[in-house]
């Protein structure tokens, strides 16, 4: 590969960042709803453990509210959501305060995707590393949103070996038809700026067949003709 040509792919893989954000945005709330969802089923199952015996859970799943209200309304702002004010605390002292509870390592996804807003990559890095993956159907998609935030901040870093391998990660961690191609086309970008253009080819075959009508497969379909 040239290096001019790994220059423009290096481009590609930076204007590629932005898909993740913008899913985020989209969907980033109904994906909090279902993980919230999630929660209370297995809260209702065992009421005594999670709403008497530990309060901390209550205190923290109270306290994200108003963060969660801060990162996904009409104007987002996501230094208050992140750190909070007197009318309510952010998603950083959820995560410090209340960490080891599930709201706590809930926000410590968001603290990190608001430091990616914010410009601060290492402290974006720090948090969404932080994260601990949840058990479950609802909670998968936010594994996996987790996992390629990380990668994006590789990508900003300009980590493409990183990036791949988190990418790679985030498309095993929830196969679905919207996060699973995004990833599979992040992924072959960065390997293709790394010069890996053999493993990217299998990733843009894996869109066209696994994911054919994603808007990813049409871009996939290009990529190949231009590899092959």
């Amino acid at each position: 590969m040239t290096k001019k040509i790994q220059n423009q792919e290096e481009v590609a893989v930076a204007e590629a960042v932005s898909k993740t954000e913008q899913f985020f945005e989209k969907n980033g709330k109904k994906c909090v709803i279902a993980l919230v969802v999630l929660l209370l089923v297995v809260a209702a199952g065992y009421a005594y453990k999670f709403l008497v015996m530990d309060k901390n859970e209550a205190e923290a799943a109270e306290l994200i509210v108003e963060a969660q209200e801060r990162f996904s309304g009409e104007t987002p702002n996501y230094d208050l959501a992140l750190n909070g004010d007197e009318a309510g605390a952010g998603f950083l002292a959820v995560a410090d305060e209340y960490g080891s509870t599930k709201a706590g390592n809930l926000a410590k996804h968001y603290a990190g995707i608001c430091y990616l807003h914010l410009g601060d990559l290492e402290n974006a890095a720090k948090y969404l590393a932080k994260y601990k993956a949840v058990k479950g159907l609802a909670a998968e998609v936010v594994n996996a949103q987790n996992l390629g935030l990380q990668g994006d901040v590789a990508v900003e870093q300009g980590d493409y070996e990183k990036a791949a391998k988190l990418f790679a990660k985030a498309v095993k961690a929830s196969e679905n038809n919207f996060t699973a191609p995004l990833y599979l086309y992040k992924q072959a970008l960065a390997l293709v700026a790394v010069g890996k253009n053999a493993e990217a080819v299998a990733c843009y075959k894996a869109i066209s067949e696994k994911y054919p009508t994603s808007v990813e497969a049409r871009d996939a379909d290009k990529a190949l003709g231009a590899l092959e």
